[in-house]
């Protein structure tokens, strides 16, 4: 009776258990592994019970990108707004930055997803909004407002960068004091004193 039980309580996912496990998959396997049946399987439920949260895997994927999305803004970008002096907003934006691993690989797999049409919109807003938060930045810092945007977009392209050369081309990875002194190497380039 208990394996019955069990079994049962497994198969009553939320919706959000079926995009977390969407986003799993798009982070080990990229946008074009996420099929009902592989992840009905990886959740341990049949495909019936996916239909009871999404009409089609389309719905699915647009729901896991918007929840990945939303997670950007808050666990990145609503953590350090409130930081007074920009400066500092900006040393922290890239210390928690590096800190999101399951992000930048999500991020690095939906890169190579562009030509998605459900992937492509999601991934312009998250960019320009981060352009946006960077360039603000630099501007509160100073800089005229061209020079901010140059500085942002560099900044972000050694964002992009970095998780080409560590993800997608399988430069070595650097241990946490290496990857930490690159951090703080990047702040004092970035970030003028």
């Amino acid at each position: 009776m208990l394996h019955v039980v069990e079994k049962f309580e497994r198969t009553r996912l939320s919706a959000a258990d079926w995009e977390v496990g969407a986003l799993d998959l798009i982070a080990s396997q990229g946008v074009g592994a996420v099929a009902v049946e592989a992840l009905a399987r990886q959740l341990g439920v049949t495909k019936g019970s996916f239909y009871w949260h999404f009409p089609t895997r389309e719905a699915l994927l647009k729901a896991a990108l918007e929840r990945w999305e939303r997670q950007d803004t808050d666990h990145v970008f609503g953590q350090v707004e409130p930081i007074a002096d920009p400066r500092e907003r900006l040393g922290e934006l890239f210390r928690r930055s590096g800190r999101e691993a399951r992000s930048h690989v999500i991020y690095s797999a939906l890169l190579q997803a562009l030509d998605h049409p459900l992937v492509q919109p999601v991934m312009e807003r998250v960019s320009q909004r981060r352009m946006d938060f960077l360039a603000r930045a630099y501007r509160q810092i100073g800089m005229e407002r061209r020079q901010a945007l140059h500085r942002a977009r560099l900044a972000y392209a050694a964002y992009v960068g970095f998780l080409q050369l560590t993800l997608q081309l399988g430069m070595p990875r650097l241990d946490h004091a290496e990857f930490d002194a690159y951090v703080e190497h990047v702040i004092a380039t970035l970030i003028p004193a």
